[in-house]
Protein backbone atom coordinates (compact mmCIF):
# COMPACT_ATOMS: atom_id res chain seq x y z
CA UNK A 1 0.00 0.00 0.00
CA UNK A 2 1.26 3.53 -1.26
CA UNK A 3 1.21 6.37 1.10
CA UNK A 4 -1.24 8.16 -2.03
CA UNK A 5 -3.88 5.69 -0.61
CA UNK A 6 -3.90 7.52 3.06
CA UNK A 7 -5.18 10.49 1.22
CA UNK A 8 -3.98 13.56 0.04
CA UNK A 9 -3.67 15.17 3.63
CA UNK A 10 -1.52 12.13 4.22
CA UNK A 11 0.35 12.88 0.72
CA UNK A 12 1.26 16.69 1.75
CA UNK A 13 2.69 15.82 5.13
CA UNK A 14 4.70 13.20 3.91
CA UNK A 15 6.41 14.87 1.64
CA UNK A 16 7.18 17.95 4.22
CA UNK A 17 9.06 15.44 6.41
CA UNK A 18 10.62 13.83 3.68
CA UNK A 19 11.56 17.15 2.51
CA UNK A 20 12.72 17.73 6.27
CA UNK A 21 14.36 14.80 6.23
CA UNK A 22 16.83 15.55 3.20
CA UNK A 23 17.91 18.45 4.56
CA UNK A 24 18.54 17.47 8.05
CA UNK A 25 20.57 14.50 6.58
CA UNK A 26 22.47 17.22 4.64
CA UNK A 27 23.20 19.47 7.83
CA UNK A 28 24.39 17.03 10.23
CA UNK A 29 27.69 16.15 8.56
CA UNK A 30 27.89 18.98 7.22
CA UNK A 31 27.63 20.78 10.27
CA UNK A 32 30.72 18.33 11.63
CA UNK A 33 32.79 19.16 8.50
CA UNK A 34 32.38 23.04 9.20
CA UNK A 35 32.96 22.00 13.07
CA UNK A 36 36.47 20.40 11.97
CA UNK A 37 37.43 23.86 9.90
CA UNK A 38 36.85 25.72 12.66
CA UNK A 39 38.71 24.01 15.14
CA UNK A 40 40.35 20.60 15.64
CA UNK A 41 38.96 20.63 20.10
CA UNK A 42 37.21 17.15 20.36
CA UNK A 43 35.89 18.84 23.21
CA UNK A 44 34.65 21.97 21.32
CA UNK A 45 33.34 19.46 18.33
CA UNK A 46 32.04 17.10 20.94
CA UNK A 47 30.06 19.95 22.83
CA UNK A 48 28.30 21.26 19.33
CA UNK A 49 26.77 17.59 19.29
CA UNK A 50 25.58 17.70 22.87
CA UNK A 51 23.90 21.52 22.69
CA UNK A 52 22.40 19.53 20.16
CA UNK A 53 21.18 16.78 22.26
CA UNK A 54 20.07 18.90 24.80
CA UNK A 55 16.77 20.90 23.84
CA UNK A 56 14.81 17.94 23.92
CA UNK A 57 15.37 16.83 27.58
CA UNK A 58 15.27 20.48 28.60
CA UNK A 59 12.26 21.63 26.99
CA UNK A 60 10.41 18.45 25.33
CA UNK A 61 7.47 18.37 28.14
CA UNK A 62 7.18 22.46 27.27
CA UNK A 63 7.10 21.66 23.19
CA UNK A 64 4.11 19.35 24.20
CA UNK A 65 2.19 21.84 26.16
CA UNK A 66 2.12 24.29 23.44
CA UNK A 67 1.24 21.66 20.40
CA UNK A 68 -1.30 21.27 22.55
CA UNK A 69 -2.34 24.27 23.02
CA UNK A 70 -1.87 25.71 19.88
CA UNK A 71 -3.06 25.27 16.41
CA UNK A 72 -0.70 22.05 15.15
CA UNK A 73 -0.83 22.68 11.53
CA UNK A 74 0.13 26.33 11.70
CA UNK A 75 2.60 25.10 14.98
CA UNK A 76 4.86 23.37 12.49
CA UNK A 77 4.73 25.61 9.38
CA UNK A 78 5.55 28.30 11.72
CA UNK A 79 8.44 26.13 12.95
CA UNK A 80 9.65 25.09 9.22
CA UNK A 81 9.73 28.78 8.39
CA UNK A 82 11.71 29.91 11.54
CA UNK A 83 14.18 27.02 10.82
CA UNK A 84 14.74 27.58 7.27
CA UNK A 85 15.05 31.20 8.52
CA UNK A 86 17.88 29.85 10.44
CA UNK A 87 19.83 27.85 8.54
CA UNK A 88 20.12 30.44 5.61
CA UNK A 89 21.23 32.94 7.83
CA UNK A 90 23.93 30.34 8.91
CA UNK A 91 24.71 29.55 5.08
CA UNK A 92 24.96 33.10 4.44
CA UNK A 93 27.70 32.99 7.55
CA UNK A 94 29.45 30.45 6.05
CA UNK A 95 29.67 32.08 3.06
CA UNK A 96 31.11 35.08 4.06
CA UNK A 97 33.44 33.09 5.88
CA UNK A 98 32.42 35.07 8.94
CA UNK A 99 32.20 31.42 11.09
CA UNK A 100 32.91 30.81 14.55
CA UNK A 101 32.42 28.70 17.21
CA UNK A 102 29.41 30.47 18.79
CA UNK A 103 27.78 30.83 15.61
CA UNK A 104 27.80 27.32 14.92
CA UNK A 105 26.79 26.12 19.01
CA UNK A 106 23.60 28.72 19.04
CA UNK A 107 22.46 27.24 15.84
CA UNK A 108 22.41 23.84 16.77
CA UNK A 109 20.68 24.16 19.90
CA UNK A 110 18.47 26.51 18.72
CA UNK A 111 17.48 24.22 15.44
CA UNK A 112 16.85 21.61 17.88
CA UNK A 113 14.53 23.36 20.50
CA UNK A 114 12.57 24.16 17.40
CA UNK A 115 12.34 20.62 16.75
CA UNK A 116 10.93 19.69 20.02
CA UNK A 117 7.70 21.52 19.15
CA UNK A 118 7.24 20.55 15.58
CA UNK A 119 8.36 16.83 16.76
CA UNK A 120 5.31 17.36 19.39
CA UNK A 121 2.52 19.07 17.18
CA UNK A 122 3.76 16.56 13.98
CA UNK A 123 2.80 13.49 16.71
CA UNK A 124 -0.31 14.64 17.21
CA UNK A 125 -1.46 16.13 14.12
CA UNK A 126 -1.30 12.52 12.14
CA UNK A 127 -4.17 11.04 13.80
CA UNK A 128 -6.42 14.22 12.44
CA UNK A 129 -5.07 13.19 8.94
CA UNK A 130 -5.69 9.37 8.78
CA UNK A 131 -8.45 6.67 10.08
CA UNK A 132 -7.44 5.33 13.23
CA UNK A 133 -6.97 1.86 11.60
CA UNK A 134 -4.43 3.58 9.02
CA UNK A 135 -2.01 4.99 11.82
CA UNK A 136 0.11 1.82 11.50
CA UNK A 137 0.67 2.11 8.12
CA UNK A 138 1.13 5.85 8.19
CA UNK A 139 3.62 6.07 10.83
CA UNK A 140 5.48 2.79 8.75
CA UNK A 141 5.40 5.57 5.44
CA UNK A 142 6.54 8.23 7.24
CA UNK A 143 9.81 6.07 8.86
CA UNK A 144 10.46 4.62 5.39
CA UNK A 145 10.49 8.07 3.53
CA UNK A 146 12.66 9.60 6.37
CA UNK A 147 15.28 6.54 5.92
CA UNK A 148 15.35 7.03 2.34
CA UNK A 149 15.87 10.62 2.12
CA UNK A 150 18.34 10.77 4.87
CA UNK A 151 20.45 7.29 4.76
CA UNK A 152 20.09 6.79 0.78
CA UNK A 153 20.06 10.45 -0.59
CA UNK A 154 20.77 13.41 1.68
CA UNK A 155 24.04 11.63 4.18
CA UNK A 156 25.83 10.47 0.72
CA UNK A 157 24.79 13.73 -0.74
CA UNK A 158 26.14 16.34 2.06
CA UNK A 159 30.03 15.68 1.72
CA UNK A 160 29.91 16.05 -2.49
CA UNK A 161 27.78 19.48 -1.66
CA UNK A 162 30.38 20.41 0.63
CA UNK A 163 32.97 20.00 -1.14
CA UNK A 164 31.60 22.08 -3.46
CA UNK A 165 31.16 24.66 -1.33
CA UNK A 166 30.78 24.71 2.16
CA UNK A 167 27.68 26.94 2.70
CA UNK A 168 25.69 24.92 -0.42
CA UNK A 169 24.11 21.94 2.22
CA UNK A 170 22.67 24.97 4.35
CA UNK A 171 21.20 26.73 1.46
CA UNK A 172 19.38 23.57 0.62
CA UNK A 173 18.26 22.40 4.15
CA UNK A 174 17.40 25.67 3.99
CA UNK A 175 15.27 25.49 0.82
CA UNK A 176 13.99 21.69 2.14
CA UNK A 177 12.53 23.61 5.26
CA UNK A 178 10.87 26.57 3.34
CA UNK A 179 9.23 23.47 0.95
CA UNK A 180 8.14 22.03 4.26
CA UNK A 181 6.29 24.62 5.46
CA UNK A 182 4.70 25.55 2.55
CA UNK A 183 3.22 21.32 2.08
CA UNK A 184 2.05 22.11 5.75
CA UNK A 185 0.13 24.81 5.13
CA UNK A 186 -1.21 22.97 2.02
CA UNK A 187 -3.39 21.12 4.41
CA UNK A 188 -6.81 21.81 4.56
CA UNK A 189 -7.94 22.90 7.78
CA UNK A 190 -9.12 20.13 10.37
CA UNK A 191 -12.06 20.93 12.30
CA UNK A 192 -11.67 18.03 14.45
CA UNK A 193 -10.13 17.41 18.25
CA UNK A 194 -6.54 16.34 16.68
CA UNK A 195 -6.05 20.11 15.36
CA UNK A 196 -7.50 21.96 17.33
CA UNK A 197 -5.77 24.19 20.39
CA UNK A 198 -7.41 22.71 23.79
CA UNK A 199 -8.27 25.59 26.52
CA UNK A 200 -5.68 26.56 29.16
CA UNK A 201 -6.43 25.58 32.14
CA UNK A 202 -3.38 26.13 34.32
CA UNK A 203 -0.23 27.09 34.22
CA UNK A 204 2.71 25.79 31.93
CA UNK A 205 3.81 23.56 34.78
CA UNK A 206 0.15 22.10 35.92
CA UNK A 207 -0.07 20.80 32.09
CA UNK A 208 3.20 19.52 31.88
CA UNK A 209 2.32 17.78 35.05
CA UNK A 210 -1.32 16.52 33.87
CA UNK A 211 0.13 14.69 30.42
CA UNK A 212 2.61 13.07 33.01
CA UNK A 213 0.40 11.94 35.04
CA UNK A 214 -1.92 10.42 32.26
CA UNK A 215 0.85 8.74 30.97
CA UNK A 216 2.04 7.14 34.58
CA UNK A 217 -2.14 6.03 34.64
CA UNK A 218 -2.07 4.15 31.55
CA UNK A 219 -0.87 0.68 32.17
CA UNK A 220 0.07 -0.27 28.63
CA UNK A 221 1.18 2.83 27.67
CA UNK A 222 3.60 3.37 30.47
CA UNK A 223 5.16 -0.13 30.63
CA UNK A 224 5.64 0.46 26.56
CA UNK A 225 7.31 3.98 27.76
CA UNK A 226 9.59 1.96 30.00
CA UNK A 227 10.70 -0.60 28.01
CA UNK A 228 11.98 1.50 25.28
CA UNK A 229 13.90 3.30 27.31
CA UNK A 230 15.47 0.41 28.61
CA UNK A 231 15.81 -0.33 24.73
CA UNK A 232 17.30 2.53 23.91
CA UNK A 233 20.09 1.95 26.86
CA UNK A 234 21.47 -1.33 24.84
CA UNK A 235 20.88 1.01 21.09
CA UNK A 236 22.79 3.59 22.04
CA UNK A 237 25.22 1.70 23.75
CA UNK A 238 25.72 -0.95 20.78
CA UNK A 239 25.54 2.30 17.75
CA UNK A 240 28.42 4.04 20.15
CA UNK A 241 30.80 1.11 19.14
CA UNK A 242 29.32 0.20 16.09
CA UNK A 243 32.30 1.55 14.04
CA UNK A 244 34.82 -0.09 16.42
CA UNK A 245 32.83 -3.71 16.19
CA UNK A 246 32.44 -3.56 12.39
CA UNK A 247 35.77 -2.98 11.47
CA UNK A 248 37.85 -4.84 14.78
CA UNK A 249 35.66 -7.76 15.30
CA UNK A 250 33.66 -8.50 11.64
CA UNK A 251 37.02 -7.10 9.50
CA UNK A 252 34.74 -4.67 7.26
CA UNK A 253 36.90 -3.03 5.08
CA UNK A 254 37.05 0.92 6.26
CA UNK A 255 35.93 1.70 2.37
CA UNK A 256 32.81 -0.90 3.10
CA UNK A 257 31.50 1.05 5.91
CA UNK A 258 28.90 2.96 4.05
CA UNK A 259 27.94 -0.13 2.48
CA UNK A 260 27.60 -1.91 5.54
CA UNK A 261 26.05 0.87 7.70
CA UNK A 262 23.42 0.61 4.61
CA UNK A 263 22.25 -2.55 5.50
CA UNK A 264 20.63 -0.66 8.74
CA UNK A 265 18.94 1.24 6.49
CA UNK A 266 17.63 -0.99 4.22
CA UNK A 267 16.40 -3.46 7.29
CA UNK A 268 14.59 -0.17 8.43
CA UNK A 269 12.86 0.56 4.97
CA UNK A 270 11.64 -3.01 4.95
CA UNK A 271 10.44 -2.46 8.85
CA UNK A 272 8.55 0.39 8.16
CA UNK A 273 7.11 -0.86 5.62
CA UNK A 274 5.82 -4.53 7.13
CA UNK A 275 4.82 -2.33 10.64
CA UNK A 276 1.09 -2.40 9.51
CA UNK A 277 0.98 -5.66 8.45
CA UNK A 278 2.52 -7.30 11.51
CA UNK A 279 -0.23 -5.06 13.42
CA UNK A 280 -2.76 -6.34 11.26
CA UNK A 281 -2.21 -10.24 11.65
CA UNK A 282 -0.98 -9.97 15.20
CA UNK A 283 -2.42 -6.78 17.27
CA UNK A 284 -0.47 -4.05 18.11
CA UNK A 285 0.24 -5.07 21.96
CA UNK A 286 1.02 -8.48 20.60
CA UNK A 287 3.15 -7.81 17.92
CA UNK A 288 5.43 -5.38 19.92
CA UNK A 289 6.29 -8.62 21.93
CA UNK A 290 7.05 -10.16 19.28
CA UNK A 291 9.31 -7.71 18.05
CA UNK A 292 11.30 -7.36 20.73
CA UNK A 293 11.60 -11.14 20.67
CA UNK A 294 13.20 -11.13 16.89
CA UNK A 295 15.15 -7.81 17.91
CA UNK A 296 16.87 -10.01 21.12
CA UNK A 297 17.58 -13.13 18.66
CA UNK A 298 19.08 -10.60 15.89
CA UNK A 299 21.26 -9.11 18.42
CA UNK A 300 22.65 -12.08 20.02
CA UNK A 301 23.53 -13.51 16.10
CA UNK A 302 24.96 -9.66 15.35
CA UNK A 303 27.09 -10.27 18.68
CA UNK A 304 28.30 -13.91 17.76
CA UNK A 305 28.54 -12.79 14.20
CA UNK A 306 32.38 -12.97 12.91
CA UNK A 307 32.01 -11.82 9.33
CA UNK A 308 30.67 -8.57 7.37
CA UNK A 309 27.47 -10.69 5.72
CA UNK A 310 26.09 -12.10 8.69
CA UNK A 311 26.82 -9.06 11.26
CA UNK A 312 25.04 -6.75 8.32
CA UNK A 313 22.09 -9.25 8.10
CA UNK A 314 22.14 -9.54 11.70
CA UNK A 315 22.20 -5.93 11.79
CA UNK A 316 19.28 -5.37 9.16
CA UNK A 317 16.97 -7.49 11.23
CA UNK A 318 17.66 -5.65 14.57
CA UNK A 319 17.15 -2.29 12.56
CA UNK A 320 13.99 -3.79 10.80
CA UNK A 321 12.76 -4.65 14.68
CA UNK A 322 13.38 -1.43 16.07
CA UNK A 323 11.66 0.42 13.42
CA UNK A 324 8.30 -1.63 13.62
CA UNK A 325 8.82 -1.19 17.64
CA UNK A 326 8.81 2.74 16.59
CA UNK A 327 6.07 2.97 14.39
CA UNK A 328 3.54 0.47 16.54
CA UNK A 329 4.54 2.23 19.64
CA UNK A 330 3.72 5.91 18.27
CA UNK A 331 0.38 4.40 16.90
CA UNK A 332 -0.68 2.57 20.01
CA UNK A 333 -0.06 6.06 21.19
CA UNK A 334 -1.48 8.40 18.48
CA UNK A 335 -4.95 6.14 19.24
CA UNK A 336 -5.42 5.35 23.01
CA UNK A 337 -4.16 8.86 24.14
CA UNK A 338 -7.17 12.08 24.07
CA UNK A 339 -6.58 14.41 21.43
CA UNK A 340 -6.14 17.16 24.22
CA UNK A 341 -3.07 15.55 25.38
CA UNK A 342 -1.38 13.80 22.64
CA UNK A 343 1.42 16.36 22.35
CA UNK A 344 2.09 16.21 26.46
CA UNK A 345 2.07 12.73 26.59
CA UNK A 346 4.19 11.91 23.37
CA UNK A 347 6.60 14.36 24.36
CA UNK A 348 6.91 12.77 27.92
CA UNK A 349 7.56 9.55 25.92
CA UNK A 350 10.32 11.05 23.58
CA UNK A 351 11.80 12.38 26.85
CA UNK A 352 12.04 9.58 29.02
CA UNK A 353 13.24 7.12 26.35
CA UNK A 354 15.92 9.75 25.29
CA UNK A 355 17.49 9.78 29.11
CA UNK A 356 18.79 6.42 28.87
CA UNK A 357 20.56 7.09 25.38
CA UNK A 358 23.72 9.25 26.90
CA UNK A 359 23.54 6.65 29.65
CA UNK A 360 24.41 3.45 27.49
CA UNK A 361 26.82 5.58 25.36
CA UNK A 362 29.25 6.47 28.19
CA UNK A 363 28.69 2.97 29.45
CA UNK A 364 29.57 0.95 26.00
CA UNK A 365 32.63 3.47 25.55
CA UNK A 366 33.76 2.57 28.98
CA UNK A 367 33.09 -0.90 28.79
CA UNK A 368 34.91 -1.21 25.43
CA UNK A 369 37.76 0.45 26.65
CA UNK A 370 38.62 -1.94 29.38
CA UNK A 371 37.42 -5.08 28.14
CA UNK A 372 36.47 -4.63 24.41
CA UNK A 373 33.48 -4.16 22.20
CA UNK A 374 31.92 -8.02 21.66
CA UNK A 375 31.42 -7.63 25.91
CA UNK A 376 29.46 -4.48 24.99
CA UNK A 377 27.45 -6.17 22.48
CA UNK A 378 26.93 -9.05 24.15
CA UNK A 379 25.69 -6.80 27.26
CA UNK A 380 23.21 -5.62 24.48
CA UNK A 381 21.80 -8.80 23.58
CA UNK A 382 21.42 -9.63 27.48
CA UNK A 383 19.60 -5.87 27.87
CA UNK A 384 17.01 -6.93 25.18
CA UNK A 385 16.39 -10.43 26.60
CA UNK A 386 15.89 -8.88 29.81
CA UNK A 387 13.59 -6.60 28.04
CA UNK A 388 11.24 -8.86 26.11
CA UNK A 389 11.02 -10.88 29.01
CA UNK A 390 9.61 -8.21 30.78
CA UNK A 391 6.97 -7.40 27.82
CA UNK A 392 5.90 -11.04 27.48
CA UNK A 393 5.03 -10.64 31.42
CA UNK A 394 3.68 -7.52 31.46
CA UNK A 395 2.02 -6.47 28.21
CA UNK A 396 -1.77 -6.97 27.33
CA UNK A 397 -3.93 -6.00 24.89
CA UNK A 398 -6.53 -3.52 26.03
CA UNK A 399 -9.58 -4.82 26.69
CA UNK A 400 -12.31 -3.49 23.42
CA UNK A 401 -14.22 -1.12 25.00
CA UNK A 402 -12.06 0.41 28.09
CA UNK A 403 -11.71 4.05 27.74
CA UNK A 404 -10.22 4.89 31.71
CA UNK A 405 -6.69 6.16 31.34
CA UNK A 406 -5.70 2.71 33.45
CA UNK A 407 -6.52 0.36 30.87
CA UNK A 408 -3.83 -2.16 29.59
Amino acid sequence: MTSSALGRDFRLLWSAAVSSRFGDALRTPALALLAATVTRDPRIIAAITVVGQLPPLLFGLLGGVYADRWDRRRTMALVDGVRATVVAALAVTVALDRISVAVLLVAAFLLATLGTLFDSASFALLPALVPPDALPRANGRLQAGAAVAGGFLGAPAAGVLFAVAPALPFAVDALTFAAAALLVLALAPVANAHSRPVLRRGSVWSEIVEGLRWLRAHRTLWRVTVLAAASNLAISGIMAVLVLYALDVLRVPPAGYGLFAAAAIVGGVAGALGASRLAARLGTVPALRAVLAVETVALAGFALARDPVSGGFALAVFAAGTVVWNSLCASYGQRHVPAGLLGRVGAAQRMVGLLTAPVGAVLAGLAAAAYGTVPVAGAAAGTFALVTLAAWRTLRPAAPGVLSPTAA
